[in-house]
């Protein structure tokens, strides 16, 4: 196997484990959700994150990021680690652990949009095409109430912050690509999960003060933390970022498909979620939409 190949073969297995990963994080954080409130939650899981991390790279090495990449890695952090994983969990809390899943696959179409703009990767017909038809399977699933229906316009307040989820985390992942260039997918992951618990304590700080914190003994909350904090973001961030070196952005942001199929089949089997045609029509639009990408991407 030449190296081109081995790098894409090694990048694929990274990315389609961080997202398989993702997927079931929707199942786990819609229980810890019940007992500890979103933005608190995301301190936490990136406190734990933070903690796991420094750690291996005390052992390993590759503390230093120079001075003039602080500005990127900090705009990197904000993006991807404070907007996108608060809005993940205020909108997996309004609405549903398979919504949470299928919205965000919106993911790699935007992730392809902004490596055309960001990376000058080509963005083709087929690529456009492909973006046309997931944005309306969004359209089809934002409409859609899988939610209980006595929330009123809670569910469609957490299928927009989902929304703002997939995006934002499509220019977080195209961000990562210049920094992981230049620094080890570990130096970057650490840094950037420190920095997200720094940007997300603020308001995490307020919302303590407005919504209540059910303190449990139960062992699945607390095990739901460290899953948060050690496999869906220590390990599956690092994960993506290095799949995101070994290539282009556009074919790496595809392997997020991965992510909607595991979400739904664990919504469905370990929460009792129920799935409309509507949602069935909206999802296969999102996912046919990345199987036709990822086609091209091993065409050329």
């Amino acid at each position: 196997m030449n190296p081109a190949a081995k790098n894409r073969l090694i990048g694929g297995l990274c990315l389609g484990g961080a997202a398989a990963i993702w997927g079931g994080m929707y199942v786990v954080s819609k229980y810890v959700l019940d007992y500890i409130p979103p933005l608190t939650l995301v301190v936490l899981r990136f406190a734990v994150a933070a903690l796991v991390l420094g750690l291996v790279v005390w052992v390993k090495g590759g503390w230093r990021v120079e001075r003039s990449d602080w500005g990127a890695l900090a705009r990197y952090a904000l993006v991807g680690y404070t907007i996108s994983i608060s809005a993940q969990f205020i909108g997996t809390k309004l609405s549903s652990a398979h919504m949470g899943a299928v919205l965000t696959s919106a993911s790699p179409a935007f992730i392809a949009l902004f490596a055309w703009l960001l990376l000058r990767e080509r963005l083709t017909l087929r690529k456009l095409l492909s973006l046309a038809v997931a944005t309306v399977g969004v359209l089809i699933v934002v409409g859609t109430d899988q939610g209980d229906p006595s929330g009123g316009g809670s569910v469609l307040w957490g299928n927009l912050a989902l929304v703002i989820a997939a995006v934002t985390w499509a220019l977080y992942s195209v961000l990562g690509k210049s920094l992981s260039d230049k620094y080890p997918a570990l130096t970057v992951t650490f840094w950037a999960a420190v920095a997200g618990a720094v940007f997300t304590l603020p308001v995490a700080g307020w919302e303590m003060t407005t919504e209540e914190i059910i303190w449990t003994a139960d062992p699945l909350v607390w095990g739901g933390v460290l899953f948060l904090g050690i496999v869906s973001t220590a390990l599956a961030f690092f994960l993506w970022l290095k799949g995101f070196e070994l290539m282009d952005a556009g074919t790496a942001g595809l392997f997020f498909f991965v992510q909607p199929i595991v979400g739904t089949l664990l919504g469905w089997l370990l929460l009792g979620e129920h799935l409309t045609l509507a949602f069935l029509l909206g999802s296969a639009l999102i996912i046919g939409s990345v199987a036709v990408s990822m086609k091209q991407a091993q065409e050329t």
